[in-house]
């Protein structure tokens, strides 16, 4: 997502039940690492330079939308 200066990179996790637990916390460390450097890659892809950027994820349980701004 982009918005004047600010790219926003979001990635959405869902669970039907909470059984799992929260998705959220389906963003391991391992996999924030993984989106840092798809995001390097596309900026640099795409010659996007001067921005802001920020990563949220969206935690999507039933019906129950939460997005987490700058979540890491």
């Amino acid at each position: 997502m982009r918005t004047g200066r600010l790219v926003a990179f979001v990635e959405v996790k869902t669970r039907a039940s909470d059984a799992y637990g929260d998705p959220a916390s389906a963003v391991t460390a391992r996999k924030q690492l993984r989106l840092r450097r798809l995001a390097a890659s596309w900026l640099a892809a795409n010659d996007v330079h001067g921005v802001d950027v920020r990563f949220d994820v969206v935690a999507v349980l039933g019906v129950n939308v939460r997005v987490i701004e700058a979540a890491f």
